[in-house]
């Protein structure tokens, strides 16, 4: 595949943004109102927490499995998270919805965002960034700190790293600002439905 192939299906909605933004809840807000979404779910080599379901919460399997299908470049993009687990995006799964021109979605951290960017030039993949921005920085605070999960100490490394990601919102296409989190879905909904010629 190239840059130049012809597009069968719709383009691929990467929505990222700092820590503690709300990324999460705003993607399932939208896909309570928009169920028609489709949204990536992410392969781990984590064990699974009580209430998680393989293939819904995520795709669980061994380290050697998930190397071995990283060798075979089965995989949009790749992490090792906190030197212990590996993440990774499907690519057939993405694939085959984008062909059939269902709005897709992947949710992830700004690490994968600048990954999938890397590999979806590679791939020929047509893709929209999507930046979910807090009101300030003070906002982003109040809720991190008003999460209540974790100490002082991981608090404060979030929030150096919330700056660190703020800082790269202009390397995205779209910027949507999340004032509340049904708001920031409809603008969310907006976005896609513009790119799929929905209503």
């Amino acid at each position: 595949m190239t840059n130049q192939q012809e597009r069968t299906g719709g383009r691929l909605m990467v929505l990222t943004g700092p820590t503690a933004v709300g990324k999460g809840t705003v993607e399932a807000a939208l896909r309570k109102q928009h169920p028609e979404v489709w949204v990536s779910v992410s392969a781990t080599t984590r064990a699974p927490r009580p209430g998680e379901v393989d293939g819904v919460t995520y795709w669980f399997m061994s380290e050697d499995e998930f190397e071995a299908k990283e060798r075979a470049g089965e995989f949009l993009e790749t992490a090792l998270v906190h030197g212990m687990a590996h993440y990774g995006t499907p690519l057939v799964p993405v694939e085959e919805h984008l062909a059939a021109n269902v709005p897709t979605v992947l949710e992830i951290d700004l690490q994968g965002a600048r990954r999938v960017k890397e590999r979806a030039r590679e791939l020929g993949l047509d893709v929209v960034y999507v930046f979910l921005a807090p009101p300030s920085f003070d906002e982003l605070k109040k809720r991190l700190i008003g999460r209540g999960t974790e100490t002082p100490e991981q608090q404060a490394k979030r929030l150096e790293t919330a700056k660190v990601e703020l800082a790269a919102e202009p390397e995205f296409d779209v910027t949507i600002v999340n004032n509340t989190v049904e708001q920031a879905a409809e603008d969310l909904w907006n976005v896609i439905a513009a790119e799929y010629g929905l209503d």
